[in-house]
């Protein structure tokens, strides 16, 4: 059964970092792409960063190009998100997919975990 848990939410101050996780099972890692989404308090739920199969292309929202860093490890079956220099309106609940090409489009994407919780205080 596939299946993806995200994990390493939490609360931090602006300007701080967090590293989330997106752990995979079954055949979540046998998609071509993976990708993180969030949606904030009043907000629907938007695109963040997006990477193929074999890492060589990648894609970041405008926002937070610079600040974020996707990654995956294919034996690990874990997908990350690296977050520096965080700021009040990153706060939301990120959400890991699973779908067939790296793009933006929330439909596109097949699997996804349950969400972890990120809050940046200012």
């Amino acid at each position: 059964q596939v299946q993806l848990a995200e994990s390493g939410g939490g609360l931090v101050q602006a300007g701080g970092s967090l590293k989330l996780s997106c752990a995979g099972s079954g055949l979540a890692f046998t998609k071509p792409a993976m990708a993180w989404f969030r949606q904030s308090p009043g907000k629907e739920r938007e695109f963040v960063a997006a990477i193929n199969w074999g890492g060589g292309w990648i894609d970041y929202r405008d926002s937070v190009q610079g600040r974020f860093t996707i990654s995956k490890d294919d034996a690990l079956q874990t997908l990350y998100l690296q977050m520096n220099s965080l700021k009040p309106e990153d706060t939301a609940v990120y959400y890991c997919a699973a779908g067939p090409v790296p793009v933006r489009v929330e439909h596109r994407y097949s699997t996804w975990g349950r969400g972890t919780q990120v809050t940046v205080s200012s």
